[in-house]
């Protein structure tokens, strides 16, 4: 077993070897939480993109099924009840806007939805909390050992922290 710099785990390593380890891992911990950062920001543009689908789609719904819509729809209530034609094209212009309303609706969750994604916060305020638990850091005291005892106690120390 080794240690990330290839040196052997109870090895005495310099304070410039645990150094250069223990920025290697932090630099790997911030290249990972970026990744993070960017795939959560991904999953909420899908989602936008999904709510700017549904309020195109809303809109081309209203736009183009007016004319045709307005006109067979007033034209079968005029049948069926007798009433007046222009009460009839009011009814069937409200059904329209109905639907439009609904899809619309559908784009405002959609909309929400992405907007609570806060994907890209979250890494930041996690490694704003790594970046505090790293400063505050200290080193554990170690008592001073005889030199006889010293790499017995060292290769002791490293085979239980692994």
């Amino acid at each position: 077993m080794s240690a990330p710099d290839g040196s052997p785990v109870g090895a005495e390593r310099s304070i410039g070897q645990l150094f250069a380890s223990a920025t290697t891992e932090l630099s790997a911990l911030v290249h990972d939480e970026i990744a993070l950062a960017k795939a959560q920001l991904k999953r909420d543009v899908k989602k936008g993109a999904a709510s700017g689908g549904a309020f195109s789609i809303a809109g081309a719904v209203l736009v183009f099924s007016l004319p045709m819509l307005n006109f067979a729809l007033a034209y079968g209530i005029r049948t069926w009840s007798g009433w007046n034609l222009a009460v009839c094209f009011l009814l069937s212009f409200a059904a329209n806007v109905l639907v439009a309303g609904l899809l619309a609706l559908i784009g405002v969750v959609f909309a929400k939805k992405a907007k609570k994604g806060q994907g890209p916060q979250k890494v930041a305020a996690s490694m704003k909390e790594t970046a505090g638990v790293l400063q505050n850091a200290k080193p554990h005291p170690r008592p001073e050992l005889p030199e006889d005892r010293a790499p017995a106690a060292i290769e002791a120390v490293a085979r239980s922290s692994s």
